[in-house]
This record gives C-alpha cells, sequence and structure tokens, in this order.
C-alpha cells in the first residue's frame, strides 16, 4: 500500500533531525576535547664558565722569633750574688751577666795551687835525687836497685806534678765560671734565676736570643702542606707594621704532624729583617696554593659514562675554571656539573676536581670556558630536559 504524502514528510524531517542531532553531538564533542599544553621551561641559574684569574693565596697566622735561642747558665754551683742584666737588654759577646759568690771557688783554687807547689817542689827534689844516683851507678858506687827506686820515685813525682797542674788548672777556670758571660750578641728573653737564689751547674738564669737570622713560626695545616716546600719563598706581613711586607724563605718543615693540633710545624727565614721587625710580634704568613691535580691527557681523555638518564657523561679537557660549590653534582662517586647546549637542554659532564674551597671548588677538566654552566637547581634537573637560564639574583651568594 503506498505511503501517504504526509507520513513521507514525516520521515523525512525525523531523518533530517536525527542526522542534526548527530552532527551537534559530534561537534560539541570535539569542542570538549582541549589541545595538550606546552611544558614551559624549568628556570635554572646558570653561567658561562671562566677561567680562574688568580691563583688561591693561603694566609697563616705566625710569630717572629729568633732563629738560635739558648739558655745562659753557670757551669759550676752556687749562690748568685750579682745579676747585672734585666729582662730585654741587649748584650754583646763577652759580656758579664751574672756572678756567683767567689768565696768557695777562691778557696779551691788556692787549695789546688797550693797542691801544685807541693808537687813541684817533690818533683824537683826527685829530679836532684835521680840525677846524682845516675852519675854514681856510672862509677858503680850505688847498687842498681838503689838507682831503680830513684827512677821510680821520679816518675811518681812527675805524674803527681802533672796531675797537680792540672788540677790547679781546672780550680782557676772554675773560679772564672763563677762570672756567667754572654757567648753571642743578642737579647735577654727570659730570666729564670734570681739574686740570692743557689743553682746548680747547668741551671738556666737567662734565655738569650741571638742577633741576627730572624724565624717566622708557623703551623700548617694538612690542607695547605701540600703547597709548601723547603728552599720556597712567601710573603710575611706585620699587624704592628702595616701597610709593609717582608719575604720569608721556608728553612724546615716538620716531619710529623703534632699530636694535638694535627698541624706540621714550619720555620720559615726572614729576609732582611730590619729595626721594624721585633721579636715575639705576630705576622701572617701568605703562599700561593697551586692546583694539586694537574691536568693530564690520560687523566682528561674522553670518557664516557652512563647516567641514571640514560644522558651519556663525558669529560673533557679543559683549563681550571672555579664555580661554587652549588654546581657540583655527584653521579656515584664521580664529580659532575650540568652545562646548558646550545639547544637549551641540559647535559651532564663529568670533571675532575682541582681544589675544595669555603664555597666554590676548581675544576681541572670537563667544562671549557664559555660553556653555560648550571649554578643553582643542579638537584632538581634531567639530562635533556628543555631550560630557561636565568642570572642569580643575589650574585655576591656565589663569590668566593
Amino acid at each position: 500500500m503506498p505511503l501517504l504524502p504526509d507520513t513521507v514528510l514525516r520521515r523525512r524531517r525525523l531523518s533530517l533531525a536525527v542526522a542534526t542531532t548527530a552532527i551537534a553531538a559530534a561537534t560539541l564533542s570535539a569542542c570538549s576535547r582541549e589541545a595538550p599544553r606546552e611544558i614551559p621551561p624549568r628556570p635554572v641559574v646558570a653561567m658561562a664558565a671562566k677561567v680562574a684569574e688568580h691563583t688561591p693565596v693561603v694566609s697563616l697566622p705566625a710569630q717572629i722569633e729568633a732563629r738560635y735561642t739558648t739558655p745562659l747558665s753557670f757551669r759550676v754551683a752556687g749562690k748568685i750574688v750579682e745579676r747585672d742584666v734585666r729582662l730585654g737588654d741587649a748584650v754583646k759577646a763577652g759580656q758579664i751577666v751574672a756572678r756567683l759568690d767567689p768565696a768557695d771557688l777562691s778557696k779551691n783554687a788556692a787549695s789546688a795551687r797550693a797542691q801544685f807547689d807541693a808537687a813541684q817542689h817533690q818533683l824537683e827534689y826527685a829530679t836532684q835525687t835521680v840525677t846524682r844516683d845516675r852519675a854514681q851507678a856510672r862509677e858503680n858506687l850505688i847498687a842498681p836497685a838503689q838507682l831503680e827506686q830513684s827512677e821510680n820515685a821520679y816518675a811518681s813525682a812527675l805524674a803527681q806534678r802533672n796531675q797537680a797542674s792540672q788540677q790547679a788548672a781546672l780550680a782557676g777556670d772554675q773560679l772564672n765560671y763563677g762570672s756567667l758571660k754572654a757567648d753571642r750578641e743578642g737579647v735577654i728573653t727570659a730570666e729564670q734565676a734570681d739574686t740570692g737564689q743557689n743553682v746548680s751547674a747547668g741551671q738556666p738564669v737567662y734565655q738569650l736570643a741571638w742577633t741576627g737570622d730572624v724565624d717566622v713560626i708557623t703551623d700548617v695545616p694538612e690542607a695547605a702542606l701540600g703547597a709548601l716546600r723547603v728552599g720556597q719563598t712567601t710573603t710575611v706581613s706585620l699587624p704592628a707594621v702595616p701597610g709593609r711586607t717582608w719575604q720569608a724563605r721556608v728553612r724546615e718543615i716538620a716531619p710529623a704532624a703534632d699530636p694535638l693540633s694535627r698541624t706540621y710545624r714550619a720555620k720559615l727565614s726572614l729576609l732582611s729583617p730590619g729595626p721594624d721587625v721585633r721579636l715575639g710580634m705576630t705576622a701572617n704568613v701568605a703562599f700561593a696554593q697551586p692546583f694539586t691535580a694537574p691536568v693530564t691527557p690520560s687523566s682528561l681523555s674522553a670518557t664516557p659514562a652512563t647516567a641514571a638518564s640514560g644522558a651519556s657523561v663525558t669529560l673533557v679537557d679543559g683549563p681550571p675554571i672555579t664555580l661554587p660549590s652549588t654546581a657540583l653534582f655527584h653521579k656515584g662517586n664521580q664529580p659532575a656539573v650540568w652545562v646548558v647546549k646550545s639547544d637549551d637542554t641540559l647535559v651532564l659532564r663529568r670533571v675532575k676536581i682541582a681544589r675544595y674551597g669555603e664555597r666554590t671548588v676548581t675544576v681541572a677538566g670537563g667544562i671549557q670556558p664559555g660553556e653555560r654552566v648550571v649554578w643553582q637547581g643542579a638537584h632538581t634537573v634531567t639530562a635533556g630536559e628543555k631550560v630557561r637560564v636565568i642570572a642569580p639574583l643575589h650574585p655576591e651568594d656565589f663569590a668566593s
């Protein structure tokens, strides 16, 4: 049965409505899907690497001392009755600085002289006797035994006279030892005995600092020990004499560290000290600290290593460059830094540390001057990540 025109018209209207609804639904569905957002580059503080402009300088506290300091002491025991110098006095070689009571020493010297006189008299008598007996023996006027006795008496008298002579000389020297003399020209730096005190032989009375060579004494920590060597020249400044410096040469370095401070005592000879330099002054010793890990082709050859992100860590030869400590990153036990490439992506570079400072590290290879190194945020980035380089807000925070 054929459809009526009204029925056909209704069916066409229904199909058109369904199609329109489907198109509208598809359009709404397409509009509801948003386009994926592009991740913005991560901002990082990065700066171009620069070659270190100067060698680090180490400054150590020191003290001015005389190179030779000796105690002045009597060579005999006695009672001090006179002291002629005081602390800080300058003395000359041979100058008498103190005296002992000479009474006992004088009596000892007189006794030794008397013994020498008696021994000399005995020798003269023995000499006369042996001379007479020798003459009589040649004439067979005495028995050989009597001559032997005379010869024996003469030899004994001669030995006693020699012994008494030495005892008299020793007693005379001891009498002279009662006057204490300065062996060298210098300055009295300590008084260790007073007038009226009984002292034993060898007990110090004064401390004498010799005039002439002056030493600078300093204690060197382990970290700076490698920068010093015997014969090296350093710069010395004195707080008491501002604006002036002196040169000193390293004369001696202790072979072992002090068990308490763990420092090494170094003695430096001050060159041309002059009158402004006085014993006991505090000083500062300054010397250059070279890089302790020199760059060598074998140690800085291109050696790739695999990072956690799959990036290649390459060690590239380069001059010493100083970076802030915040730039240092570690891959296992190997130090490294993040380098920003020309396309603003990151690559991890292994570096060789030459020196650790208080707030900086000096690398002896791994990066080249001009390459941008991440100074801050090294532990928040990954290899291949795109970044946006910004300058440090406070550059003074990264100053060495």
